[in-house]
């Protein structure tokens, strides 16, 4: 309960401190009297729930990142395994994804114009693969690092290929695969918003610019609010679903605030005296008895 608390306090005063910035127009370094109030917003908030273009924007947007995000999941994962397992498969792809890897996303917006029929496919290309090289990337190395170990175990009781794969591979990487996946989700929000805003029709991403092409910050601000909610909600999602999927895993047993238990203090046994070796022969024996 205290760590809610302390969340619920932190947020308050983040906008208490914008309240106050912009009410009082505070221009130090930063230009705060530009900026909407807390209270402006909160009113443009309540004005866009109460319309019909708000939950259709947000549904566009949700279809979009769903159908692109989970495009990239299944391609990802299944390049790279592929990679990771095939010698051949690397050396047909790698130069290939190193060489594509680089380019941001949205600087494939002028592919997915020319490419694509619709502008709503060249968006969910876009999210596509803006998701797909992090699963890909994470997937390849999760698979890189299982222990050889595991694979020998199953070969020996007279698994194959496919039991490999489904019994030691895929369980094995899946810790790795769902962090590719937690960064995935994030890029592709970027990505699909900065598309929804140069060739997109509806969208939390297309609204957004335009509000900002009529000087409507309020309305700005509501689709940045907006965008960070649905990223957070998505991503949490994402935690989740790994953590349910990866629950045999071995975790720490952490309790905030808890002190860690002090370790039992030792007690030192008495050193015992030691025993009177008697002089002459015998006395010999037993020292190399002892040494044996």
């Amino acid at each position: 309960m205290r760590r809610y608390v302390l969340r619920v306090v932190s947020l308050a005063a983040a906008l208490g401190l914008w309240q106050a910035l912009t009410s009082l127009h505070v221009d130090l370094w930063l230009r705060f009297s530009q900026f909407p109030t807390v209270t402006e917003v909160a009113r443009a908030f309540a004005a866009r729930l109460s319309g019909p273009d708000y939950w259709t924007d947000l549904t566009d947007s949700l279809t979009r990142i769903l159908t692109g995000f989970l495009l990239a999941a299944v391609l990802g994962v299944a390049t790279g395994v592929l990679v990771a397992r095939s010698r051949l498969a690397e050396d047909l792809l790698g130069p290939l994804l190193e060489v594509v890897r680089p380019i941001p996303a949205i600087a494939l917006v002028p592919v997915a114009i020319l490419l694509f029929p619709s502008n709503e496919q060249g968006i969910v290309f876009i999210t596509c693969t803006a998701a797909f090289f992090p699963v890909l990337v994470s997937t390849r190395h999760a698979v890189r690092a299982l222990t050889p170990t595991w694979e020998e175990a199953v070969r020996t009781m007279g698994g194959g290929r496919w039991r490999i794969l489904g019994s030691v591979v895929l369980p094995g990487a899946l810790p790795g695969v769902f962090g590719g996946l937690s960064v995935g989700i994030g890029v592709s929000w970027i990505c699909v918003i900065s598309a929804e805003m140069i060739s997109g029709q509806y969208g939390v991403g297309y609204r957004t610019w335009q509000d900002y092409t009529v000087v409507d910050y309020p309305g700005v601000f509501v689709g940045m609010v907006t965008i960070g909610v649905l990223g957070w909600v998505t991503s949490t999602a994402v935690e989740l679903l790994g953590r349910r999927l990866t629950r045999w895993l071995p975790r720490t047993a952490y309790v905030p605030g808890a002190r860690p238990p002090r370790p039992a203090r030792s007690v030192k046994p008495t050193p015992a005296a030691p025993a009177a070796v008697p002089d002459g022969p015998a006395s010999e024996e037993v020292r190399d008895e002892h040494l044996v």
